[in-house]
């Protein structure tokens, strides 16, 4: 094999530049799930979704502020744990395409439907919770492809051939 290439014909990045593509790839992914999640907020608000509710025994409104914030640290932190996990553990992007939908969808009954909304709130903040999965999803399969595990630069990994260090 050339040694400029990897396993399966791509030419081999240094770890550095694998580094910055992971960040990039992270990025990316969680920018546009905060935009998708601003133009559904967006839409919601000219729905007529007040987007307020009760919290102990107080007030409290969903803002575009709050849309942001429970996009992006839930979002950053698992992508960024997928992409760090995913040098050197060969299964942490199939997991988590297993994992994120799951907290995704599953924080609606636990965190929407629970609250107070009106019906137009509800709706909209449980469709920022579906918009989620494909976008993560994306942003899971673009690592993947970057090769940034450990069976990717070898050819190995889910749904691959077998390959060896020695190649």
């Amino acid at each position: 094999m050339n040694p400029s290439k990897g396993a399966r014909g791509r030419p081999q990045e240094s770890p550095e530049a694998r580094d910055r593509g992971g960040a990039l790839t992270v990025a990316v992914t969680v920018a546009a799930a905060v935009v998708l999640n601003l133009v559904i907020y967006g839409i919601g608000r000219a729905a007529g979704g007040g987007f307020r509710f009760t919290a102990a025994g107080q007030a409290a409104e969903v803002d575009a502020i709050t849309v942001v914030g429970f996009t992006v640290l839930p979002l950053l932190t698992g992508m960024t744990l997928a992409a760090v996990l995913a040098r050197i553990w060969p299964w942490a992007v199939p997991a988590g395409l297993a994992v994120a939908p799951v907290i995704a969808l599953g924080t609606i009954p636990v965190m929407t439907i629970p609250a107070d909304f009106d019906d137009a709130s509800t709706i909209t903040l449980a469709l920022c919770h579906v918009a989620l999965v494909p976008v993560t999803a994306a942003g899971l399969l673009a690592l993947r492809r970057r090769g940034g595990h450990v069976a990717a630069r070898y050819g190995g990994g889910a749904g691959q051939g077998q390959g060896s260090l020695d190649q």
